[in-house]
């Protein structure tokens, strides 16, 4: 199978890494060769001595765009898990990988504030963090994104379900001949958007 990208996008603790993680173990099962690039990873190791100012976000993204454009003409499936909230870095990863599927991981900030652990919505909210994506600093949802799960009312599986079926359909994956964890009218859904974007 050729390479490809996954690229998840979405506020910070959407489930983007846990999605990412859970995708990988099912593909590597299918003897696909994957890596998974997340974003607080990249900013230690890649990306070290950058800040949070738009134009720092967007060389970050820029570099993981990058090193998925290198693992993907190498036919590995290059897996992104960083917030990346500017639209236009990420259609300018999408040009130059080519095989790119976005996945938008939606929640409210309702949602997240109460999942969050590290209080770090509530204290943006107060004004004690700036530049916070979602708050103060801007989050752009993607217009048109391959896949959209919404973790808010979604189980984790469900939300898999999906990834992995759209891929499937795609044939950027091979199918699976266990049992199916989603219904007919989920498997119209998927197809009637890879219809509307072109891919069936």
């Amino acid at each position: 199978m050729k390479g490809f990208t996954l690229w998840f996008t979405g506020l910070s603790g959407a489930g983007k890494s846990t999605l990412a993680e859970q995708v990988e173990q099912i593909l590597l099962e299918r003897g696909m060769k994957v890596e998974i690039l997340d974003g607080d990873v990249v900013r230690t190791n890649l990306s070290k001595g950058l800040g949070f100012s738009k134009e720092d976000r967007d060389i970050n993204i820029r570099r993981i765009g990058f090193v998925c454009h290198l693992l993907t003409r190498n036919d590995v499936v290059a897996i992104s898990a960083a917030i990346s909230p500017y639209k236009s870095v990420r259609n300018e990863n999408r040009k130059l990988i080519g095989r790119f599927v976005e996945v938008y991981v939606k929640c409210p900030i309702e949602v997240l504030s109460e999942r969050d652990v590290k209080g770090l919505y509530k204290k943006a909210l107060k004004g004690e963090i700036k530049n916070f994506t979602g708050v103060d600093d801007p989050y752009e949802e993607p217009d048109n994104p391959e896949i959209i799960v919404d973790s808010s009312k979604e189980t984790v599986q469900e939300s898999i379900a999906k990834i992995i079926r759209t891929l499937e359909l795609m044939n950027y994956i091979p199918a699976s001949d266990s049992e199916n964890e989603y219904s007919a009218e989920e498997e119209e859904e998927i197809k009637q958007r890879l219809k509307a974007l072109g891919y069936i």
